[in-house]
């Protein structure tokens, strides 16, 4: 468990919600993976590998907070960051996320119940939706929990 500080970034990938049915997130990441070369070219680089893939997530009204009706109802973009003002192409889309700092977290079966566990023994709240990173310089993946919009 680590606290980041991470400015406003680009993500664009392929958009679904909770209310496209079970396995949208699956299906989600295999359209954006099987794509990826159509944003090959838009996506951030540092030190030769991607910058950062993102499974990113919203309310549905698209203001970046928590999912809801109990983390269960909302938005999901499963795709890469990429250079700020990139455009994205036909079929898919762009998501501008706020900078914030964030409780990073290493995924596991626990990592979302015993991080917001931690916030709460800790006085801490989220300031805005969970979202998923995967670090394509090490291949291990993360929860980043915002705890401060910047």
């Amino acid at each position: 468990m680590e606290r980041i500080i991470k400015p406003a970034f680009t993500v664009i990938g392929k958009e679904g919600s909770t209310r496209d049915g079970e396995g949208f997130i699956q299906r989600l990441w295999a359209a954006a993976n099987g794509h990826f070369g159509e944003i090959a070219h838009l996506a951030k680089m540092e030190n030769g590998k991607l910058a950062g893939v993102w499974g990113a997530m919203s309310d549905f009204s698209r203001s970046f907070q928590p999912w809801e009706d109990g983390f269960t109802q909302g938005l999901y973009l499963a795709g890469a960051e990429c250079v700020d003002g990139a455009e994205p192409p036909a079929g898919w889309m762009k998501w501008v996320i706020p900078g914030y700092e964030y409780i990073r977290v290493e995924s596991g079966p626990t990592a979302f119940p015993d991080t917001l566990a931690y916030l709460a023994q800790s006085g801490l709240e989220l300031a805005g939706a969970v979202h998923d990173f995967t670090d394509p310089a090490t291949g291990r993946g993360y929860m980043c929990f915002p705890i401060r919009k910047l």
